[in-house]
């Protein structure tokens, strides 16, 4: 009983300490969200419970509810910034974990605004992934825990009250997932500069074909599959690089390609201006096309 009341304790002393930095995220009609003070003036939350671009406002931990204006969003990784202008030092902002930190099966707490919690498990690390709408987040960190309406937006924290990640039911229907802390910080710098989260666009559909042996030998291609050029964006950066449907792209900076993702995975932020090589199948000959990568146009809201 002695060591279920100290694990009783602990928890608690975490959410109290984790709580400090937690807020209360009014920028949609119906339930507020939560979010996270991560640093002074900034606060985090997750991007689909934010449905107003003005008249936001932020429930501090002691009470207060302060103006807040929209500094950024990504609706690709699911994060957006807040800008809070009178973050005092009564105001701490979050304590992050070490990113090595975290392990399959360690204990962990899902934070709500007022606070509440949600207790669980870590029941899967991955490495890099990409979501299906084209972010890119540093680490997998699924969770095996209830996130309670509201939820979205706050921290994933470890027993010590550390912030580990962000939670969101945005990126999946079924599976409560975290937004790795180191995930969110480089996204937040970029969206609090930028307000947006740039990534490389080349303007053209892929679809995934054999490539006939014989021609692999011919040709010296280093591969077995090829992607075909099966849609084209009107002076997109691959039109204007003189790609033609039908093509047959071989490989990108002398990398086999697969599939759609091996070449997003080339496209990163500092891709964009920058220009790349492909190699193309065209006519039974090999060819080489530069292609100056654009930034993706942003989703009208």
């Amino acid at each position: 009983m002695d060591t279920l009341s100290s694990l009783s304790n602990d928890l608690a002393d975490a959410v109290a300490a984790a709580a400090r930095a937690v807020v209360t995220v009014n920028a949609r009609r119906r339930i507020p969200s939560t979010g996270v003070h991560w640093r002074p003036g900034i606060v985090v939350t997750a991007e689909h419970t934010v449905r107003m671009d003005d008249e936001i406002t932020v429930g501090r931990p002691d009470g207060r509810s302060v103006p807040a204006t929209l500094g950024g969003r990504d609706p690709s990784t699911d994060l957006a910034v807040l800008i809070v202008q009178d973050a005092d030092a009564d105001f701490p902002v979050a304590a992050l974990a070490e990113p090595v930190s975290l392990k399959v099966g360690h204990m962990v707490l899902a934070l709500g605004h007022g606070p509440r919690a949600s207790c669980g498990v870590v029941s899967a690390l991955g490495g890099r992934w990409r979501t299906g709408r084209g972010g890119e987040i540093d680490q997998l960190i699924q969770v095996d825990l209830v996130l309670y309406p509201g939820f979205s937006g706050g921290p994933l924290v470890d027993t010590a009250g550390r912030v580990v990640g962000i939670n969101t039911s945005g990126l999946s229907r079924h599976l409560p997932l975290a937004i790795p802390a180191s995930a969110v910080t480089r996204l937040g710098e970029e969206l609090v500069k930028k307000g947006h989260v740039s990534r490389g666009y080349l303007g053209v559909g892929f679809h995934p074909v054999p490539l006939p042996a014989p021609l692999v030998g011919s040709l010296g291609i280093v591969g077995e599959v090829g992607l075909v050029v099966v849609n084209l964006q009107p002076d997109g950066p691959a039109a204007r690089a003189g790609l033609l449907l039908g093509d047959i792209v071989a490989a990108v900076e002398g990398a086999p390609v697969r599939d759609a993702g091996d070449v997003q995975a080339l496209l990163g932020p500092e891709r964009v201006g920058r220009p790349i090589r492909a190699s193309i199948v065209r006519a039974g000959a090999l060819v080489e096309v530069t292609i100056t990568v654009g930034e993706r146009p942003r989703p009208a809201r």
